[in-house]
């Protein structure tokens, strides 16, 4: 009836009135603190009691990345931000003189005397031309100056220059300077046949007593009876690494070429290509010159990391995971190119420096990418080759990658290579180091390529191996409360000749199967590549995989 006139209420609905003016007050001094997000309520006046911690024998969870869900399905995209010459060919084709690049690994033998320039002992002394065979100790690695001078590195790591007095020749520098110069001078037609230009203007010839001398006036007529002559031959197989090219061009040059591969290889298609066809995430390798952008030191150019930019925007919109790998560290961690190594020197590890300089390259990659939601994993190092790389100095750089990546991130999972070069029985090295950090990835990688084992297996033969002996070293390192394991490269390539559609279709899915059991997840090398079965794109348009059946 209401409450005009004086009217008493009955006793239940009084008391109700009083709740509801004790709710409405109430109400009123809580509502200040639901409007302002950003201002926290008043502390209280004792403090609460810390949660206990939790003991060493709990297993705290890491916080999980928002996107993609475990296990990944995901693609390397090689050959883009480090440069590896066999998935881009065409990219050193302006390069003069592409044959004579750093690295490389030559031997000079006297078209007159018939025998070969030699460092003595490797190196640290004399220099002659007494050798009637070629071993290490008559090959020389290049080092690049311009497109026709050179340093020369013997097997010891001395460098070949013009001594004190009389212009002989020796291999006692620990680093190169003017005396350690020299100009390979070739033959118009025959390109194999050289001249040396030392430092001092004389050409370098072996005399009748064995030694190398560089006091040769002489024009030539590229015959076999002029001592200055050299017959001059490539062996082993030759780098094209981001360092061959940016040093091959110069930087100028390097730069407008590099530049127009960054943004013209990988674009925005490629990410939704990726994303469409079943992938959840994207391996990007990088080099360590990309924390120095835009001004990275001599050889290399600037510009990559804008491209890195570019990607987690892509990925961002694509709802990809991006997996950023340092595939490239710091004096190289392999001897290959896509370590960048200059001359198939492996040097990351042997000091402190060196390491620390490495944590400061994650520490940059974590603080930029940290607030990225595609920022799903930092890979600490791409395959760091033993007994050069040793466990020690790896465990280190490690635990201080890893502290590094938390400083910025408690999400992005944090991926540790396996050391290749070590046997199978120990490819568990790293499981009682990495299950101590939450959010801990072991990568390993699985070819039936790099083995001359691999030479004349059939189909069946590649198939069994991935069933058996890949994927029970998969199931050794894949433990119930241990790291989490990614099969982080793997390609549907081997050795088999004349192989089919069909023998590709189930090489591939033996492997997908197998490489399912890792708990992170798996990494297809590359997306694009100038070997059809190398390209993912290529093996998915063309139905040698197919990722959504």
């Amino acid at each position: 009836m209401g409450c005009r006139g004086g009217t008493r209420l009955p006793l239940v609905r009084r008391l109700c009135f009083v709740v509801v003016l004790l709710c409405a007050s109430c109400l009123c001094s809580i509502l200040p603190y639901a409007n302002a997000k950003r201002t926290p309520p008043p502390p209280p006046s004792v403090k609460p009691k810390a949660p206990p911690s939790p003991s060493p024998s709990q297993v705290v969870p890491a916080p999980v990345p928002p996107y993609p869900a475990l296990p990944v399905r995901a693609v390397c995209l090689g050959g883009w931000l480090v440069t590896e010459g066999w998935i881009l060919p065409p990219l050193f084709d302006g390069i003069p003189n592409k044959d004579l690049l750093d690295g490389t690994q030559v031997q000079f033998k006297s078209a007159l005397r018939k025998t070969y320039i030699t460092a003595d002992q490797g190196g640290g002394g004399a220099v002659l031309a007494n050798r009637t065979q070629a071993s290490d100790w008559e090959t020389f690695k290049l080092w690049r100056i311009n497109e026709t001078t050179f340093n020369f590195r013997t097997s010891g790591g001395q460098f070949v220059g013009i001594g004190a007095s009389d212009g002989i020749i020796v291999a006692t520098a620990t680093a190169p300077a003017l005396p350690e110069t020299f100009q390979i001078v070739r033959c118009p037609f025959d390109k194999n046949r050289v001249r040396i230009k030392a430092a001092n203007g004389y050409f370098v010839q072996g005399i009748a007593t064995g030694e190398v001398i560089a006091d040769y006036g002489e024009p030539t007529r590229w015959s076999d009876w002029d001592a200055s002559v050299f017959l001059m031959t490539k062996v082993g197989q030759q780098l094209q690494g981001e360092y061959q090219l940016c040093n091959g061009y110069g930087t100028d040059k390097a730069a407008p070429v590099l530049r127009d591969h960054w943004s013209t290889y990988i674009v925005e298609d490629d990410f939704k290509f990726i994303a469409s066809s079943g992938l959840t995430a994207v391996r990007i390798p990088v080099g360590w010159w990309i924390a120095s952008d835009p001004n990275p030191p001599a050889p290399y150019v600037g510009g990559s990391l804008q491209a890195l930019d570019n990607a987690f925007k892509w990925a961002e919109k694509y709802k990809l995971g991006v997996i950023i790998d340092l595939h490239a560290a710091p004096g190289s961690q392999n001897p290959w190119e896509h370590s960048s190594s200059r001359d198939g020197t492996q040097e990351w590890g042997t000091t402190d420096a060196n390491i620390a300089q490495t944590v400061q390259v994650i520490d940059f990659l974590a603080s930029r990418y940290a607030t990225s939601p595609s920022l799903f994993a930092v890979e600490l190092m791409n395959e760091p080759l033993a007994p050069r790389a040793t466990l020690d100095s790896l465990t280190r750089y490690y635990r201080d990658g890893y502290n590094a990546v938390r400083k910025h991130s408690p999400t992005a999972y944090v991926v540790m290579s396996n050391r290749l070069g070590i046997s199978s029985a120990n490819s568990t090295e790293l499981l009682p180091f990495a299950g101590g950090f939450q959010g801990a990835v072991i990568d390993v990688h699985y070819y039936t390529m790099f083995n001359k084992m691999f030479d004349n297996f059939t189909v069946q033969q590649n198939i069994d191996f991935v069933r058996t002996n890949f994927s029970g070293e998969l199931a050794a390192v894949t433990t119930q409360n241990g790291p989490l394991t990614f099969v982080g490269e793997w390609v549907a390539e081997w050795k088999v000749p004349n192989a089919t559609k069909e023998d590709y279709q189930k090489y591939a899915t033996a492997q997908m199967n197998a490489y399912g059991q890792a708990t992170f997840g798996w990494s297809y090398w590359t997306v694009k590549n100038a070997n059809n079965h190398w390209d993912l794109e290529w093996m998915i348009k063309n139905g040698y995989i197919n990722l959504k059946g």
